[in-house]
């Protein structure tokens, strides 16, 4: 059976569509079969309500996860999707840094947890847009770092901080960790810059870059807030489309096999 594969989804950046991409790739894996677990590393809790999951019903969360005894299967969810779960968070989980901080091995709490997925799951993690204990942990327990880069003036300067990032974590706790491709997102493509960025992009990192682009699209903007992800809210927008055939190359790039729950 195959092993189970965990990929951070990070940008030191905020608002480059990182949850808006673990929660619709997320969506788009388990649709197609894949089992996927998808961590809510955020203590906003984005991708948690973003998937129909109330603040009332986060009885155990990444927090517990981190800091308790509870396995991942104690504090996992199902969600509305099936082959989709969740580990939700809470605003509690904005002291970890500080809470884990005399914690010993704290930045491995996270991998050793996860050592417990069923084999054969994908697990996404959506990272808070900082680095710290958090980022930390997800990049140490992750094989890979999938890295949503916004179509915009910065993009790329945001990129190289992160690129060093994973260089430094590979010196210091996870040799293996390895960049698994680079996603575009809200780009316009009635935008002059938005195609600048993506050329320029293209030119520096090559087949890093995944082919798919998604695209600026109101459905997309608007899922979150029927805290559904756009494959549920409008599967015919253009949104949904460009997240189903990123799926489809993202597992072709990972060799993901599936096993259904």
């Amino acid at each position: 059976m195959a092993q189970s594969s965990v990929v951070a989804i990070a940008n030191q950046k905020g608002g480059v569509g990182k949850t808006t991409t673990a929660i619709n790739l997320g969506a788009a894996l388990a649709m197609d079969g894949h089992r996927t677990i998808l961590i809510d590393l955020d203590p906003q809790g984005n991708a948690s309500t973003g998937l129909g999951i109330d603040v009332e019903q986060r009885n155990k969360t990444v927090y517990d996860l981190l800091a308790g005894p509870e396995s991942l299967e104690d504090c996992w969810m199902p969600t509305p999707i099936q082959n989709l779960r969740i580990v939700p968070a809470t605003p509690d989980l904005s002291s970890a840094d500080v809470d884990l901080a005399q914690t010993k091995d704290r930045t491995r709490l996270l991998q050793r947890k996860l050592e417990q997925a069923p084999q054969g799951s994908i697990i996404l993690i959506d990272c808070p847009p900082a680095l710290g204990l958090l980022t930390l942990n997800a990049m140490i327990a992750a094989d890979g770092v999938l890295v949503p880069l916004q179509a915009e003036f910065y993009a790329l300067e945001g990129l190289s901080q992160l690129l060093t990032t994973v260089k430094h974590v590979r010196q210091s706790g996870n040799p293996n960790l390895r960049v698994n491709g680079v996603l575009l997102t809200m780009s316009d493509y009635r935008n002059n810059l938005s195609q600048q960025v993506e050329a320029d992009a293209r030119a520096t990192l090559g087949d890093l870059v995944f082919p798919t682009v998604i695209p600026r699209n109101v459905r997309v903007s608007e899922a979150p807030s029927f805290a559904q992800p756009v494959l549920l809210y409008d599967p015919a927008s253009k949104g949904s489309a460009a997240y189903r055939q990123f799926a489809t190359e993202f597992a072709a790039r990972l060799k993901l096999s599936k096993e259904e729950a």
